[in-house]
């Protein structure tokens, strides 16, 4: 959880600090930042509002620090939200794998919007 360390550093708090906002010992963030040990849910929803990060983040499972809270809901079509979803539940080498497809299928236009209301 190299970001969790990378987090706390940036808000300048200890490990103490930060376990005695969670009240956790300092043992227990040393482990979570070293790969020692794994944070429960409650603790890592708790990380992710202190933060305002998502867990996702946290846990290195994607370079976007952003919560899915920020997306409206009505600024995504239904469609684009299920597979935003979806993509944020991916390994990151599968996350390579769809990007690939979709940057060969759009050309090298990531921000393409033709035939955006085509079906294939």
């Amino acid at each position: 959880m190299d970001n969790l360390r990378l987090l706390r550093n940036q808000k300048g708090i200890s490990q103490q600090k930060l376990a005695d906002l969670l009240n956790l010992s300092q043992q227990s963030i040393y482990k979570y930042e070293n790969g020692l040990a794994e944070p429960d849910i409650q603790t890592l929803r708790e990380l992710s509002e202190l933060f305002d990060v998502s867990i996702d983040y946290i846990v290195g499972n994607t370079d976007d620090p952003r919560r899915m809270d920020i997306f409206v809901e009505t600024e995504l079509a239904p469609r684009e939200l299920r597979c935003l979803r979806m993509y944020r539940k991916l390994t990151a080498t599968r996350k390579q794998i769809i990007e690939m497809i979709l940057e060969d299928y759009n050309g090298d236009c990531p921000d393409s919007n033709h035939d955006e209301e085509k079906e294939y």
